[in-house]
């Protein structure tokens, strides 16, 4: 229960739910014990009314004893209908109470995890698999709700219904009491037991379940591949291979499944039998009367599930309990990028690099080696490198996507940690090298980092990042849906629309990480014709593996192993023939061959 008090602060917000849900329980409870009462009441009366109507045999007075009989027996019946809707109904309402407080709290934990999911740095995504990020927002917080809804519900119900029946049961007969009592703490531990063999092999199936839908998903993802290597029988043997799996441990389930039940009317049964034996006894012992059996068989079917629930609960109270320690690790894994005075200013957009290096705090991998620049705003620079040289981790500290290791970063000559976080985030225009489009249309892929942009504006980030024509030729224009990250356009369009994106923010600070990668030559010097245009007055970050990327930059840094080897202009780098010029000449014959 240590993992489970982090939800304390739930439930204690929603207190009102819980207190309402425990009333209405015990309120369920008495009009459930009310026509146990009626029941051996009603026995009881139709014994003596039969030895009074016998009697009065031969006499016209015997008539009237069975009206009258008759009418309390109906009485009995109505009293015993009214019991039972009432009953229904604060049942309907326990049911509104508990059940919507855990819904509640469902989705105010999920909220809490998705948010600070939002906070943690990319170091933290770099650690763990998308997979087990929303298996712990949606299993697990899904398992922690079955704690908070059925599992507190049936145990409230358990323990009023405990402290309301046995009591009378025991004051009416604590002999009888005993023995009907007797098969019921069996049940809840063969229930625990069979329980925890079904959630055993419940998890099996789903892991084997998820085993298969990866590989159906891999193959249809791969579909092309497959064919051109005509891997199709090869593939469909693997297929029947897990499906057999999952098939085999379904069945294994099934089995057990069968089991439940019987096992419950097998033990419910055992203990009715008991009832009516030893009840018979002390009938004939005259301790207590008919009436009294019936009624007991009525208290020991009420009991019979919540003593059966007992096992499922703690069954239940054992998984929320792991679910929610693995919610708890990452709810308590703190970001390590933080503001020292959360300054919330417009930038210029000067960037300073004073002795920065960076080695990844996951890999271990020293990514930079003491970099030194500086850009004044409105200037442009382009960084220069093989891959593997360092280039994208100086996008990422500029972003601060991560703070670095040694030296300081500055911009406006402040350094960047004393910045609120989306301050400076909020300036920049950035392009991942790796680019990743949302499934909505073109116009608000586009516009996904503007807070307010016009159709004007959308159209010219578009022309800019030389898209435009190829957007009016769809269909749908700028409303085409694209498919699961942008799977309608073709690589070099992807990367021109995360270029629109990034620009149609107006940012202070322009990052093109290797943005232009996946495009040619022609393409390419058309988009940097248009970015002349669109860098000025606004500091530009142009890295690049190519050295034809550099011809706009004012200044040129070249990138080896972390380190900075060259510095320059594009004409006075190529006239030290260094690094630069070694790639210039390479990468002009390769257009060359191209060509």
């Amino acid at each position: 229960m240590k993992d489970l008090a982090y939800l304390n602060k739930y439930l204690f917000k929603y207190k009102y739910h819980l207190i309402l849900g425990t009333i209405f329980i015990i309120i369920s409870n008495f009009f459930g014990i009310v026509p146990a009462v009626i029941v051996r009441q009603s026995f009881d009366l139709l014994q003596r009314s039969y030895e009074v109507y016998s009697l009065f045999d031969g006499f016209g007075i015997q008539s009237e004893s069975y009206g009258i009989f008759a009418s309390s027996i109906l009485i009995a019946g109505v009293i015993i209908l009214l019991a039972a809707l009432l009953r229904g109904a604060f049942l309907f309402l326990v049911r509104q109470t508990i059940i919507v407080m855990s819904r509640h709290i469902e989705y105010d934990l999920k909220n809490e995890v998705y948010f600070h999911y939002q906070t943690l740095p990319l170091s933290f995504y770099r650690r763990n698999n998308t997979g087990d990020l929303m298996n712990r927002i949606s299993e697990d917080v899904s398992r922690v709700r079955m704690y908070l809804g059925p599992a507190i519900m049936y145990g409230i119900n358990l323990l009023t219904l405990f402290l309301m029946v046995i009591p009378f049961m025991y004051y009416i007969n604590p002999r009888l009491t005993l023995y009907s009592l007797i098969p019921l703490p069996i049940l809840s531990l063969s229930i625990y037991f069979v329980n925890n063999i079904i959630n055993k092999r419940s998890e099996e199936i789903q892991k084997s379940l998820s085993d298969l839908s990866t590989f159906v998903q891999e193959t249809f993802s791969g579909i092309r591949v497959i064919k051109a290597f005509v891997r199709e029988i090869d593939f469909s043997q693997n297929f029947e291979k897990a499906s057999n799996d999952y098939k085999h441990k379904s069945l294994r389930l099934e089995f057990v499944n069968a089991l439940f039940f019987p096992l419950i009317m097998g033990l419910i049964g055992l203990s009715v039998i008991l009832t009516v034996y030893i009840g018979s006894i002390e009938v004939f012992n005259g301790t207590i009367s008919t009436g009294n059996i019936a009624e007991f068989i009525i208290y020991v079917n009420m009991l019979t599930w919540p003593v059966t629930s007992l096992g499922w609960i703690s069954s239940i109270i054992q998984r929320a309990a792991a679910s929610q320690r693995r919610v708890n690790e990452f709810l308590l894994t703190k970001t390590d990028i933080v503001s020292e005075q959360n300054l919330d200013k417009e930038i210029e957009g000067s960037i300073s690099f004073e002795n920065v290096s960076f080695t990844y705090p996951d890999s271990g991998i020293k990514a930079l080696r003491r970099v030194s620049f500086e850009v004044n705003p409105g200037e442009s620079i382009a960084i220069i490198g093989t891959t593997g040289s360092g280039k994208s981790t100086i996008a990422n500290l500029i972003c601060r996507l991560y703070d670095s290791t040694d030296g300081q970063i500055q911009i406006d000559d402040t350094p960047i940690d004393k910045y609120s976080i989306d301050s400076v985030r909020s300036q920049i225009g950035y392009v991942p090298q790796d680019v990743f489009l949302f499934s909505d249309s073109i116009s608000r892929n586009i516009a996904f980092g503007a807070t307010e942009i016009s159709e004007e504006a959308i159209f010219q980030a578009a022309k800019d990042a030389d898209l435009y024509d190829n957007i009016v030729d769809f269909p749908k224009g700028f409303e085409t849906t694209l498919g699961e990250r942008g799977i309608t356009l073709s690589g070099g369009q992807k990367q021109r629309l995360s270029i629109a994106r990034a620009i149609a923010r107006n940012p202070k600070i322009l990052i093109l990480d290797d943005s232009l990668s996946a495009v040619d030559t022609k393409t390419e010097n058309t988009i940097l014709n248009s970015m002349k245009k669109i860098m000025q007055g606004r500091t530009s970050v142009i890295i690049s593996h190519r050295v034809s990327s550099a011809k706009l930059a004012d200044k040129i840094i070249v990138l080896d192993d972390g380190e900075v080897v060259e510095s320059g202009t594009n004409e006075s780098l190529l006239a030290q023939n260094g690094v630069y010029k070694e790639l210039f000449d390479k990468q002009l014959k390769a257009e060359e061959i191209e060509e």
